[in-house]
């Protein structure tokens, strides 16, 4: 099986892939008190016996302020500042801070349901032994009177499979507030990749499922970039600075070029310095007909523009990427012009519906351990990042037989257009 990547730019339009959405659960969490005949309870000093109106306005208050006592002013504001300060705890040795929550906390995700707090950090303890998350906290904003709504990436790896998969969450929390204590009663989680939300949710524990099949990348640096947002068809993520070494390619799925750009860390310099290998290579479109290419491959993330040797060669050259957000779109098969074509036409497609205005072009990226063989293509993508700006990714991952163990080939494509 083979998955892969598609990267294409985009702006965002009207709306926001990271803004909160409204949720139909209930996150407000009130007790009634039943209403009394009697009560000792006498706020103020008896009334002088007057007209019967007023003795009738004085019982009407004694049995409102019976009802209804005074309660504490609740600052939201002070606890959407917890949570920044608090979640980020949530999977290390400080762990969140428990008398924020309600004995009776309730907490609904797509697979998942507990009904107490001890439930609630029963579920924190087992995600933590289980899959060691890293949690990412995006923002945290008021989103109701009595609710705050957070968004988050959560990445995790299932240790107890020898392939350790990788599985990746994005999505928003609601955090419902007991206006009476000013305590969180209700957290619901909710996941960018699924539509059916509710518990228990088939397509939830289908998404869990599906992360767990075996994927392997060459154990070679790489780009670092955060994800965002993992959606049904694509993700969306936020690429840190890298340098890259690039020539003139022929199409997006071609390698012409690639041993000017492998020549250049293979010592073909001014220094005749060897460079450590990396993944992925990338290939990359800037037009609309996806003719105009080149073909580049990044260089080890700490390395300075100023510190590496010249290349050899007038056609190769070397650029700094000062990053950008991307959307990503993975796909299986071999990665030939026309299936590569035809990805991108989904991903365009699919961010065109979520609201996002791609710009032309499109980016390759293919990996594979060079320690098996030389006989890939690697592509490599550059882009013009602009404030706002959003590009679309699209990766493949290819498994192979090699002496009856399985091999894999990783490519992705993608667009990215990077000022020079």
């Amino acid at each position: 099986m083979a998955r892969i990547h598609c990267l294409q730019q985009m702006l965002v339009a009207t709306s926001n892939f990271l803004n909160p959405t409204s949720r139909p659960f209930p996150t407000t969490c009130i007790s009634f008190r039943p209403l009394t005949t009697t009560t000792s309870f006498q706020p103020y000093p008896p009334p002088p016996l007057r007209a019967e109106s007023n003795r009738l306005k004085w019982a009407i208050q004694l049995s409102l302020a019976e009802q209804s006592p005074p309660k504490p002013r609740l600052d939201t504001q002070a606890l959407v500042e917890f949570l920044y300060d608090d979640l980020p705890h949530l999977f290390d040795d400080q762990g969140i801070d428990e008398s924020a929550y309600d004995e009776g906390v309730i907490f609904r995700d797509p697979i998942t349901k507990h009904d107490s707090l001890s439930g609630y950090l029963f579920n924190i303890s087992l995600l933590r032994t289980l899959f060691r998350p890293l949690f990412q906290l995006h923002w945290v904003k008021q989103t109701g009177p009595y609710e705050i709504t957070t968004r988050w990436t959560m990445v995790m790896k299932f240790i107890l499979l020898p392939w350790k998969p990788e599985l990746v969450f994005t999505g928003t929390s609601v955090m419902g507030i007991n206006p009476e204590n000013g305590k969180f009663c209700s957290h619901v989680d909710y996941w960018d990749s699924i539509e059916k939300n509710d518990y228990f949710s088939l397509e939830g524990l289908s998404d869990v499922v599906k992360q767990l099949r075996i994927y392997k990348t060459p154990d070679l640096e790489t780009p670092r970039y955060q994800i965002l947002k993992r959606t049904a068809n694509y993700e969306v993520r936020q690429y840190n600075p890298f340098i890259i070494v690039e020539t003139t390619g022929d199409k997006l799925s071609g390698s012409k070029g690639f041993n000017d750009v492998a020549g250049y860390i293979f010592g073909k310099n001014s220094t005749t310095e060897k460079i450590p290998m990396t993944t992925p290579v990338f290939t990359q479109a800037i037009d609309d007909e996806l003719s105009k290419v080149s073909i580049q491959i990044v260089l080890p993330v700490d390395t300075e523009t100023a510190s590496l040797p010249d290349p050899n060669q007038e056609t190769v050259s070397l650029r700094k990427i000062e990053g950008g957000i991307a959307a990503v779109l993975k796909f299986s098969g071999k990665p030939t012009e026309d299936i590569v074509r035809e990805k991108e036409r989904t991903l365009r497609s699919n961010i065109i519906k979520d609201g996002l205005k791609p710009q032309m072009g499109c980016l390759l990226a293919r990996y594979n351990d060079p320690g098996r063989t030389w006989s890939f293509i690697m592509v490599r993508y550059v882009a013009s990042f602009n404030a706002g700006n959003l590009f679309l990714v699209c990766s493949v991952l290819a498994r192979i037989q090699l002496n009856s163990h399985y091999r894999y080939l990783t490519y992705a494509l993608a667009n990215f257009f990077w000022s020079a």
